[in-house]
């Protein structure tokens, strides 16, 4: 440099500051390599976070992402995480649509509730079914979800290691909606089993792309056995501790550093308040590919991406004074709300919601599933809300994609989907769900909305898609070129000075930290080499 100053060149400058780039910055700094996390925002954790939403109101939610299944032992353990998972007694509760009086409860603790719930429903061979469905899909989880800290492996070793070719038919190679028809019968039980593959996903039970079947894989095989699990505190504990693990083993965290544009060679642009250049032997993105692509572009005229993701989902967040009545005279409102409680989730109904929006409309009903953090982890309220019964309540609605909110005014888009959600719940409850709703000092109902529109804009989420673009199969095609570090992790980019890091990592998605240990590990290769 002319002045005689000389630059600093970090090993790795990480853009964007979300629980990928945390789990990244700890791996890299661990090893002794020196890193630079670049984030927008005043705090780190991206989607991770826990925020109290309400002023005055001592509840700490996880106001983005909420369950934890992806994240491996693994990586909790390498990077010495004090975190604690706490598995849910109850699957799931799903009241019949037709007849909210009965429903199926899945109790994990006790299989003959189970049957007689199914029975209730309409079928107690069902129970059965699903039971075997499950069964099914066990060896899945086992076979895939060790490879996910491991080197690519290739289409044909993971079918290989899965031995079981008319498994691997039924979930890989043709549209789930047949796997799904085949092993069970009911309506209901079908719409149970479709929803892990819709979760921020926009597909029909039989889309041809299959991209209901990636997301059903990803959601069926966390920690080896497809379980999914309330981060004790929340979410932001979760985030919090990999803050502490990334700083304590020496990595720098900016915040309010918006980065505006990177160079394949390593130089990071930041503008707004910390407006100058940062340089970085490579290149780690937090940040999702299409949003990379942009910030890679020399101008605007430059950006040519064709395939903006999408994502198709409704975050609705509340505080209740109390849990609302069911109508089944057989379940408490303390076990359906204890684990997923599906609304209006048959598969033909998935499938119809499906359609509506294809056409431009708003499902009616909407699907939606609600889980009760709180119920499972009472940590997060204060110890005023505990005492008096108070209780948070999440719901996440489906097949509402972010095209639903293009070009329209996004009070008014998120006003009718929390309608439609708030119609969806009260058909299957015993009163209408804002009875229920706790009231911040103010008088304001302790309830808010998250519609993609509200994602893209503030967490940087293109199209507010959860998962930054579509959910790959966690395999390299046969005859993809493995021959780098950054291919054989499946972070690679077209530039080689350049690895994703996160969600849109060849395995990413989800709170797992698996775009930011594998990424890690290509760097680290790239930089020993």
């Amino acid at each position: 440099m002319g002045d005689g100053v000389r630059r600093r060149v970090y090993d790795v400058v990480i853009v964007g500051g979300g629980h990928n780039a945390l789990v990244a910055a700890a791996y890299l700094a661990k090893a002794g390599r020196s890193v630079v996390v670049l984030e927008r925002l005043d705090h780190v954790g991206g989607a991770a976070v826990s925020e109290r939403p309400w002023a005055g109101v001592d509840a700490r939610l996880s106001r983005y992402s909420y369950l934890v299944s992806l994240l491996p032992a693994r990586i909790i353990a390498d990077l010495g995480l004090d975190i604690r998972l706490v598995r849910r007694r109850y699957s799931s509760y799903t009241p019949d649509p037709a007849d909210p009086s009965r429903g199926i409860l899945v109790d994990n603790g006790d299989a003959a509730a189970t049957a007689d719930s199914f029975a209730r429903a309409g079928s107690k061979a069902e129970a059965s079914r699903f039971a075997a469905f499950g069964e099914r899909l066990a060896p899945v989880a086992r076979a895939v979800f060790p490879s996910m800290t491991e080197p690519l492996p290739t289409r044909a070793g993971m079918r290989a290691r899965l031995r079981d070719d008319a498994l691997w038919h039924d979930l890989v190679e043709q549209p789930l909606g047949a796997m799904v028809r085949a092993a069970l019968d009911t309506d209901i039980a079908r719409g149970i089993a479709l929803t892990d593959g819709l979760i921020g996903t926009f597909a029909s039970s039989d889309d041809p792309d299959l991209r209901q079947n990636r997301c059903f894989l990803y959601h069926v095989i966390g920690g080896g056995t497809g379980d999914w699990d309330v981060p004790v505190g929340g979410m932001g504990c979760v985030a919090d501790e990999l803050t502490r693990a990334a700083r304590e083993a020496g990595a720098e965290l900016r915040t309010g550093a918006e980065v505006v544009s990177i160079s394949p060679d390593g130089v990071v642009e930041t503008g707004g308040a910390q407006p100058g250049a940062v340089h970085g032997r490579l290149v780690l993105s937090g940040v999702g590919p299409a949003m990379l692509e942009r910030l890679l572009a020399s101008d605007a005229a430059a950006h040519t991406a064709t395939d903006a993701p999408e994502g198709a989902q409704l975050k609705v967040n509340m505080l209740l004074r109390r849990l609302p009545r069911v109508k089944d005279p057989h379940v408490s409102p303390q076990a359906a709300f204890a684990g997923t409680f599906h609304i209006n989730e048959t598969m033909s109904q998935l499938d119809r919601a499906h359609a509506t929006a294809v056409a431009g409309g708003i499902p009616d009903p909407l699907p939606a599933e609600i889980y009760c953090h709180s119920l499972t982890d009472p940590s997060i309220l204060g110890a005023d809300l505990r005492s008096s019964g108070a209780q948070t309540l999440t719901l996440f609605g489906l097949q509402v994609p972010h095209r639903l909110t293009t070009g329209r005014d996004p009070d008014a888009v998120r006003a009718a989907l929390l309608a439609a959600a708030q119609r969806s719940l009260d058909s299957v409850l015993a009163e209408p769900i804002a009875d229920c709703v706790y009231e911040a000092p103010d008088g304001t109902p302790c309830i808010e909305a998250r519609t993609t529109a509200d994602l893209e804009a503030s967490l940087g989420m293109i199209g507010g898609d959860i998962f930054h673009g579509g959910l790959a199969w966690p395999w390299a095609d046969d005859g993809d070129e493995l021959a780098t570090p950054a291919q054989r992790w499946g972070v690679a980019t077209a530039h080689a000075n350049v690895l994703v890091c996160g969600s849109g990592a060849r395995r990413g998605g989800g709170v797992s930290g698996l775009g930011g240990h594998n990424a890690a590990m290509a760097a680290l290769e790239l930089l020993n080499g």
